[in-house]
């Protein structure tokens, strides 16, 4: 009897195993960037809702990091750094940015001796259109307005990622 208990219980974990297991809900790259899809989402301690809710995002189009997953919930982490678990249909393939550290200028080409089409102040959002393989700059929208902004003067697309 007990032989078979030891085996019956070893078949319950193995059978549960690929569903506890981080990173393979959806089959997407590990981290990625996605937005957020609506203004009110709650960010939760854990993949559940019966964990608490630590903070309430009301931002539509925030960009945010997938860094993990376990079943229909994904652990993202934001701009500055906050990380939880929010349900993936809270969440939209939609790739957007967000402006970092100071007032930045953003260019009407892809050099820094473009003309300067606005200045745009931190934190705020805007559409990602292109990232140029080998190039420093990346193609944004922001108020209907298209320019370009240095990789490093924005947050929601990673070194080297080219996006066309």
């Amino acid at each position: 009897m007990r032989k078979w208990g030891a085996t019956a219980l070893a078949a319950v974990l193995l059978g549960l195993a690929p569903a506890a297991s981080a990173g393979e809900a959806s089959g997407l790259p590990l981290p990625r960037f996605v937005s957020l899809r609506s203004d009110e989402v709650n960010l939760r301690a854990g993949p559940g809702q019966r964990y608490p809710i630590d903070w309430i995002y009301s931002r539509k189009d925030l960009p945010v990091e997938v860094i993990a997953e376990f079943e229909a919930w994904r652990k993202i982490r934001d701009w500055q750094g906050t990380e939880g678990w929010l349900h993936q249909s809270m969440l939209s393939g939609r790739r957007m940015m967000v402006v970092m550290g100071g007032q930045r200028t953003l260019r009407a080409g892809d050099s820094e001796n473009a003309d300067a089409l606005a200045l745009v102040e931190p934190g705020v959002l805007g559409r990602l259109l292109q990232c140029p393989r080998n190039r420093d700059f990346c193609r944004v929208e922001i108020n209907q307005i298209q320019g370009w902004f240095k990789r490093d003067e924005i947050w929601g697309v990673y070194k080297g990622e080219w996006i066309e």
